[in-house]
């Protein structure tokens, strides 16, 4: 286990740079600039603010001077948005409310998605099953701002004005309909890996042994069956925490609500390149954090798993 952890460690260390470099690429090859906006500006202003703030150097060399004052865990300051306010302070103050609403929304799809999806196994083939199905399909397919769109006409709107339409300041209420837009796709996901797990493990032998000696329908899905049904589940789980934590871009916009996503697309918007490097590592980052602790936690739900044998495969 130990070399497996030595070489997951260093992929992620590997897959960071490789994020950093080909963001900044991009980034500083598109058109335009942080200074470039509505408003005119003097070549002579604009050359001394690209001076100041090191923009006037080669690629090569912005890219060397940003991943230094990386390492010192300096990832510089807001060129437009909040100027010269450093990028990590901005990014503390507004993850956790991205945060808070991720969390929620994850709780929530990971109990109703796990319920639903051995409720689907168990009643295979008859209506609830089919019922199901249709229900996860649509919401799979169904993008974030339409569902948010649709729950906003229908409970914050003209329909049912039970809701409020935008920001938090309602306090508790104020989460219901973003955090039912955000966790609604990964419950759906999540319903439909646990029926399909639960159906391959409900054909095992021991399941059928321990029909066999009567135990009942709910101690055997959820203390025999669900534990070894959970670990496909546990894959989707990395990614799909890192996502939701993050908020979500789309809900953060369409709710209004002032955290990490929607200002990460204000940063794209207005060439904030230092808000726009800090989120992307700060996101890269929770995701490879996330998917390297799924697969430590691969150990703890089934001690069978050889990591080694995994870490030879890498």
């Amino acid at each position: 286990m130990g070399v497996y952890v030595l070489k997951r460690v260093f992929l992620s260390l590997l897959t960071m740079v490789f994020i950093i470099c080909l963001t900044f690429i991009l980034m500083n090859t598109v058109p335009g600039g942080p200074f470039l906006g509505e408003k005119a500006i003097s070549p002579r202003v604009l050359a001394e603010l690209e001076a100041k703030y090191g923009l006037d150097k080669p690629l090569p060399v912005q890219l060397k001077n940003y991943l230094t004052s990386l390492l010192k865990g300096d990832m510089g300051v807001s060129l437009k948005m909040q100027k010269n306010r450093p990028v990590l302070t901005i990014i503390s103050e507004m993850f956790p409310v991205s945060a808070r609403i991720g969390a929620i929304a994850l709780l929530w799809a990971f109990a109703a998605g796990v319920a639903l999806g051995c409720l689907a196994a168990y009643t295979r083939g008859r209506w609830e099953d089919s019922a199901l199905q249709i229900l996860t399909t649509l919401g799979i397919a169904s993008p974030n701002f339409v569902n948010a769109t649709v729950l906003l006409v229908c409970f914050a709107g003209g329909i049912f004005h039970i809701f409020p339409t935008t920001g938090l300041s309602r306090g508790a209420i104020s989460y219901v309909l973003p955090c039912f837009t955000l966790g609604l796709t990964p419950m759906c996901s999540i319903a439909r890996y646990t029926r399909s797990s639960m159906l391959e493990v409900l054909n095992k032998e021991y399941i059928k042994t321990a029909r066999a000696y009567g135990h009942s329908v709910p101690k055997i899905i959820f203390k025999y069956a669900l534990r070894n049904a959970l670990i496909p589940v546990v894959t989707y789980l990395g990614p799909i925490t890192a996502a939701v934590l993050t908020g979500g871009f789309v809900v953060e916009s369409v709710f209004n609500i002032p955290g990490l996503g929607r200002y990460f697309i204000q940063s794209i918007q207005n060439r904030d390149y230092p808000i726009i490097m800090g989120t992307t590592i700060f996101f890269a980052a929770l995701v490879i954090v996330l998917s390297f602790f799924v697969d430590i936690l691969y150990k703890i739900i089934d001690p069978r798993i050889e990591l080694s044998r995994e870490a030879d495969r890498i």
